[in-house]
Order: structure tokens, then C-alpha cells, then sequence
């Protein structure tokens, strides 16, 4: 740890229970009443370590107390260099979040499992998106519908959590029917994922967690980095550096851009990127931050391709219309993150963004399975264009408190959500087209016959109270409530063709009130275990229209128990958890995709195991491993006691980075290496088509050529396995996952 010796400013900063060190970015630690009672072992050993610190001084002082005059004592603060709640993180193992519990809470107390993937992680891994991000956190599956990349498709705890589970700075990043869009993993210093069911903090959201990106933000000290990556038709550029603009340092800034022209690993598919992200932050004080988030995000990319299931051909052959494949969104977001403490256990913080969201959505895809005898394929077609405009704000009240043997910490709030979508979408067909030898035909083989025009207004109100009681600072009780009010508005004119217009408007009222109580036992220092029981609460979305039966919210429950081991002396962290999931009023499409069911039940139970090791200065660890027991408890179409489609029983995964030190004559060379294996699992609820197990080997190099200069290399899937990752039942479509991908990037760092 730092050892910082402040004069009068760090009386002040004391005061208030923080303080930055400034050779640590960001980094910040609490010193709260250091000798109390709390945790006697370690509070003794940090009391002890600290006074033999001062020891010197402290001999001075009374010594000149016999003397003369006192003199007075610098305030010592000690920083671990943790990152705080929000990072950025000095290792690959994060210590704090606020995702578990929305205050700065150790991972170590919190009844929840919560997995970080930390900046540093990032890099090693080399991730371009939302889908690598995730390939090696357990109790999550990732990249679930292959070569489909319309938006970040994930399972957590077995449950689809794409719509509503992401997040970013603890706002809901909802795509609502088809507009919505991508985060840009380069934009984020970490993400973090708080598994089970989270509606009692966060509002509506399914039963399996939430991912929350964390927004690169200024910091106290110059820093900077550029880079540029290359591969097989792909390059992109980046950069991404700041600075305190004052010599006092009460503003600072932090710019984020990158470039990129790539591809989504087939023919005719694109990636490309242009993101620019500015930052300011004014801290007029230790108590005191406003932070100024924006950003502009436009990609260029396509829809999904995939081939007839069991045809033989290539997975990559594209069989559609160049110049109708596109998924195309330019999305602007601005917004604050407010805090200030009123020194008296009291603190108030804001957050609020603002977006604007383009979207340009066309496909032609397969209409109807490949007739038996025929290589001549039906296809149709489908084009959204849409606009979406919405504001987000939570604000909270946060008082901690001090009883003897209680310590409390009370959290009140409420947050916003406000919705404007259109959506013009036009159905269409388009010409067939000759597996065997397929030839576009262009856009003008694209025939649409009607046309839907939605208006959709969305407004959100959550008012939510969570108590953190500490007990004889061993047990942390953790219970809280709240009320969720939607409000959903819909005008619709729809023109079927052939003179048939059908026009309505349809409002709908969701309403519910979830619960959450968790228990931690701090049984040593190094060991928790806990326990919970929490609720979700999820609406039915935008297509309402398409059920056949009255709509009712999906509830979810979650029981859920485990244990955390932090060992002292080493950089780790361990995850065991044990959960039993079950959501009601589960919607699913019936096989002719005519009508929408809410099926009854789906329960899922399972094991997550979890290891993050910084082991030394040259060695990192990953472990995860996930085991989904899960069932259709009840169903309306027949599937009672099926798997549910996509959930596999097993997933693993692995990586290693060790560093070969150049002992000063050559660079270091460090090595990477993981491996991914996903469970078999079927493409329907009605079970009826196997999906193989899969396995896939990463790996990755860097040799550092100066202190500042790096080469890197990584391969994903290094032995290109090509499995079907999805079959859409539908049309009989199998789309698998990516083949080889090798990238090469140069960074240069300040």
C-alpha cells in the first residue's frame, strides 16, 4: 500500500474519508474509523502497521512536548490502489463495485455474486465486443446465436437477458422491438455483471443479472495511449489520453476515439466504427463531482447470415442482397454523473444521460426451409428504420450511520426513464436464390407488401429504499424494496397491402413492487458466505399485438446461497454460488411463428464457480465454470419438462497470462492462452434439434519493446472449429460460430 503523508489538505480530505493517490489513476480507499472495533484482527494490524509508521514523528512530537510547544501531526491515509467502485482497476482482480448494491461496497460483502471484467483483462483478451467481453465469466453465454450480430445476444443463469440486462454507469441500455444498439467495448475502463434477479435496485430486467459498463472517465494525473490493429480485412485506430486541466486539479479531462474498417468474418459483412467520447470532470472538493459524460457512436454492420441446416455449404456463403444487408445505427449520448457529501453521513448522487439513436435495419433472409430435391431457396425480406430519443436519470440519498455494535447504511431512490420510438417497418420478399450457385441479384429484387408504422411512448418511474445493516461488524443484513410504475403508449398504422389499413392506438399499465433480503457472515477477514432471496420483474415489450392472450408482466424469483475468499498476501478472488431461478409468464413464439404464448414456468438451477488470481508480477489466472440444471416447469405448446432452447448444462473456460521477463537485454514477452467449452443443448423447447458440444482455443502474444511500446498478437478460435451455434426453427437456418480471426496491434503508451 501507498503510504501518503498530506499536510492541511489531507486534514480536509480525512475529513471525508477518501483521498486519491496520485501515481494511482482514479484509485481511492476509505479510512473510516481505523481502530475500531471492527474486524479485530485486521482493524489491529492496520492500527499497528500505521502507528510503528509514525512512530518517529510521534517520538519527535513528545519529545518536543516536554520542550515547548505541540506540533501537530501530518494525517497519514493509506491507499490499496483498488480502483474504488468503478475502477479503473490496477490488476485483473477489482476489489469494490456499486452494482451489487448501488453504494461502494466490497465484493467480499455483498450477498450477490458479481464478476468484473477489469480493463487490464480486456487488453490481454484483446475484445472487440459485448460477446468476448463475456466468453470467460462463468454463469454467462455469450455470442449464443453465432454469426448473428444484430445486437449483443447473451444468456445469464440460463435466461435471456439481451433486451433489458445491459447497462451503462447504472442505466438501462434497453432496446425496445429492434432499435437499439452496441456498446463500444473500447469506450469502457470495466463491466461488470451482478447475477440473479436485480429488479429491487435496477427496475425491470429479467431473472438471470445484468451487464453494466463503466465509462472511461477523467482521472487525476497525464495519461494517454494510441494504437493500431490489423488483420485479415481489418484496421482500426485508436487513442485514448487525459490530464487535470488546473495545477489545482479540480479539472480534468479525458478524451476516447477509435476508428475502425472491418468485417463480421464472412463475405459481405462489415464492422465498420467511428466513436469519439469526451469527458470533464470539476471537483471543486473532496466532497464535490460533477462528471460531464458524451459520445458519439456510428457502425455500419449487417444482419446475420447463416445456411440451410444440413446443406453442406460453407457456413460463410452469404445468401443474401449486398445492397439490403445492413444494420446501421449513429447514436449520440450526453449526460452527468453527480456526488457530493455533506460530511455528515450524508451523500447525494445524480446520474442522467440523454440519447439519440438512429437505426437502419434491412435483411433478406431465408422465408421457408430448402424444399427436399431443390438447391432453390425462398427468401424474404425485412426493413426497420427507426428513431428512438430518451432520458434517464436516478438520483439517490445515501446515510451512513454509526450505533455501537450497528453500523447502518440507508439508500433512498428514485429514477426516470422516458421512451420516444418510431419504428416504419416493411415486410417484403425477394427473389430465390441458387445455393449452389448463388448470385445477387440487388436491391431491386426486393419486394415489400406492407408496412407498419409504430409510435411507441414509454415512461418509467421506480422509487426504491435498501437498509445495509452491519452487525458487531460480522454480519451484514441486507433488505430493501421497490415500486415500479410503466406506462406504454402505442399508435399504430398498419398497411397490409391491397387497400386493408388497419389504425389504433393501445395503452398499457405494468405496475409491481419486488423485494430483495441477503445476509453476508464475514467468518474471517478473507471468508464471507451469504445467502438470498430476491425478485425480478420484466413487462411484456413493444409486440404486445402478437400474443394470444392478455399480456401479464414475467416474475421472477431467485434463492440463492455461496461463498467469497479473498486470501490475504495474494491478489485473488473466489466465487462459489449455488441458485435456483424460476420466471413466470414467459413468453415464447409458437412453431409457425403466427402468435406469441406466455408459456407458465421456467426453472433454472445451478453452480457457479469463479476464480480471478494475480498470482504474482508475472502470472494471471482465470478459472469459471457454470452448471445449468434447467427445465420448462409448464407450457402451453407442449414443452413441459424440455430444456429451454440455447441452455446448455455445462460451460468452462480458462486463461492464462505469464510474463517471461527480458532481464533488461530484451523486452518482456508475455503469453496467453484460454480455452472455452459449451455444453450440448437444443436449437428448440421442443428438443427436437441437437446442438454439439464445443470447444474453442484462444491465445495471445506480447513482446514490449520499450517501457511505452508494445506488440501484440491474438487468435481467436487459433484451430478455426466451426460449430451450429443456432437453428431458427422457421426456416431451418443454421448460423455457426466464428471461424479464425488473428489480429496484430501496435499501442504506444504515457
Amino acid at each position: 500500500m501507498d503510504l501518503i503523508m498530506d499536510a492541511k489538505d489531507g486534514l480536509s480530505r480525512a475529513g471525508n474519508g477518501t483521498h486519491s493517490d496520485p501515481k494511482t489513476p482514479g484509485a481511492a480507499a476509505r479510512w473510516e474509523r481505523p481502530c475500531k472495533r471492527s474486524r479485530p484482527t485486521a482493524a489491529l494490524l492496520l492500527c499497528g502497521s500505521a502507528l510503528a509508521l509514525i512512530q518517529p514523528s510521534y517520538a519527535f512530537a513528545q519529545s518536543a512536548a516536554s520542550d515547548g510547544p505541540t506540533i501537530d501531526l501530518d494525517t497519514v491515509v493509506i491507499d490499496g490502489g483498488t480502483g474504488g467502485a468503478v475502477g479503473p482497476d490496477t490488476g485483473i482482480v477489482a476489489r469494490n463495485t456499486a452494482v451489487g448494491s448501488k453504494t461502494d461496497t466490497p465484493i467480499l460483502d455483498l450477498p450477490a455474486a458479481v464478476s468484473v471484467v477489469t480493463e487490464e483483462e480486456m487488453r490481454q483478451r484483446d475484445v472487440d465486443d459485448l460477446d468476448e467481453v463475456l466468453a470467460y465469466t462463468p454463469g454467462v453465454s455469450s455470442d449464443i446465436y453465432g454469426s448473428d450480430d444484430r445486437y449483443d445476444f447473451y444468456l445469464i443463469r440460463g435466461f435471456y437477458q439481451s433486451n433489458y440486462g445491459s447497462y451503462r454507469d447504472g442505466l438501462p441500455n434497453r432496446t425496445w422491438n429492434f432499435t437499439g444498439s452496441r456498446i463500444e467495448p473500447y469506450g469502457a475502463q470495466r463491466f461488470e455483471v451482478l447475477k440473479g434477479s436485480t429488479s429491487t435496485l435496477f427496475g425491470l430486467n429479467g431473472p438471470g443479472g445484468l451487464v453494466n459498463a463503466i465509462t472511461k472517465r477523467p482521472q487525476d494525473q497525464p495519461f494517454g495511449e494510441v494504437y493500431t490493429s490489423f488483420g485479415d480485412r481489418h484496421i482500426e485506430t485508436g487513442t485514448d489520453f487525459g490530464a487535470p486541466l488546473t495545477a489545482t486539479g479540480d479539472w480534468s479531462y479525458r478524451m476516447t476515439a477509435k476508428w475502425q474498417d472491418g468485417n463480421n468474418g464472412a463475405d459481405f459483412t462489415q464492422d465498420d466504427r467511428l466513436y469519439v467520447a469526451p469527458a470533464l470532470t470539476w471537483s471543486p472538493d473532496a466532497a464535490t463531482s460533477l462528471t460531464i459524460l458524451g459520445d458519439y457512436d456510428k457502425r455500419k454492420g449487417n444482419t446475420s447470415h447463416g445456411i440451410p441446416y444440413g446443406s453442406g455449404l460453407d457456413p460463410d456463403t452469404f445468401l443474401g442482397v449486398r445492397d439490403y444487408d445492413n444494420m446501421d445505427t449513429e447514436e449520440f449520448n450526453l449526460g452527468w454523473l453527480f456526488s457530493h457529501d455533506f460530511d455528515n453521513g450524508l451523500q447525494f448522487r445524480s446520474n442522467a444521460r440523454y440519447t439519440n439513436l438512429d437505426l437502419t435495419y434491412e435483411s433478406v433472409y431465408p422465408g421457408a426451409p430448402l424444399g427436399p430435391g431443390t438447391t432453390s431457396l425462398a427468401r424474404s425480406s425485412l426493413g426497420i428504420y427507426g428513431k428512438s430519443e430518451s432520458f434517464l436519470i436516478d438520483n439517490q440519498l445515501q446515510y451512513d450511520a454509526s450505533l455501537g455494535l450497528f453500523d447502518t447504511r440507508t439508500l433512498v431512490g428514485i429514477d426516470y426513464s422516458h421512451y420516444d420510438i418510431t419504428e416504419t417497418r416493411k415486410d417484403g420478399t425477394a427473389s430465390p436464390i441458387d445455393i449452389a450457385s448463388p448470385a445477387d441479384c440487388g436491391r431491386g429484387c426486393v419486394v415489400p407488401y406492407r408496412q407498419l408504422i409504430d409510435d411507441t411512448e414509454i415512461e418509467i418511474v421506480g422509487l426504491y429504499a435498501q437498509e445495509e445493516l452491519t452487525i458487531d461488524d460480522r454480519w451484514i443484513l441486507t433488505f430493501g424494496g421497490r415500486y415500479d410504475h410503466v406506462r406504454q403508449i402505442d399508435d399504430y398504422d398498419y398497411d397490409y397491402g391491397g387497400g386493408f389499413v388497419s389504425k389504433g392506438t393501445d395503452a398499457v399499465t405494468d405496475e409491481a413492487f419486488t423485494s430483495r433480503l441477503g445476509l453476508t457472515y464475514k467468518a474471517t477477514d478473507e471468508v464471507s458466505l451469504y445467502a438470498n432471496y430476491s425478485e425480478s420483474f420484466q413487462p411484456i415489450g413493444t409486440s404486445r399485438s402478437s400474443l394470444a392472450e392478455p399480456a401479464e408482466p414475467q416474475e421472477g424469483t431467485q434463492y440463492e446461497v455461496g461463498a467469497k475468499y479473498a486470501p490475504a498476501g495474494v491478489d485473488a478472488l473466489f466465487t462459489l454460488a449455488l441458485f435456483d431461478l424460476t420466471q413466470s409468464n414467459v413468453t415464447q413464439w409458437d412453431p409457425n411463428y403466427t402468435a406469441q404464448y406466455q408459456l407458465g414456468e421456467v426453472n433454472v438451477r445451478g453452480v457457479e464457480l469463479e476464480g480471478k488470481m494475480a498470482l504474482d508480477d508475472r502470472l494471471d489466472l482465470t478459472l469459471g465454470y457454470s452448471y445449468w440444471d434447467a427445465e420448462i416447469k409448464e407450457d402451453v405448446l407442449g414443452n413441459a419438462g424440455h430444456r429451454p432452447q440455447l441452455v446448455p448444462e455445462h460451460i468452462a473456460s480458462i486463461w492464462a497470462d505469464y510474463t517471461i521477463p527480458g532481464e533488461g537485454r530484451i523486452g518482456d514477452l508475455t503469453i496467453g492462452a484460454g480455452v472455452r467449452y459449451f455444453g450440448p443443448s437444443y436449437a428448440d423447447d421442443a428438443n427436437t434439434i441437437d446442438l454439439d458440444a464445443r470447444t474453442t482455443v484462444d491465445a495471445a502474444l506480447t513482446y514490449k519493446i520499450t517501457d511505452n511500446a508494445a506488440l501484440q498478437v491474438n487468435a481467436t478460435n487459433i484451430f478455426d472449429k466451426r460449430y451450429v451455434a443456432h437453428v431458427d426453427t422457421f426456416s431451418d437456418t443454421a448460423y455457426y460460430n466464428d471461424g479464425r480471426t488473428v489480429r496484430g496491434t501496435l499501442r504506444y503508451t504515457w
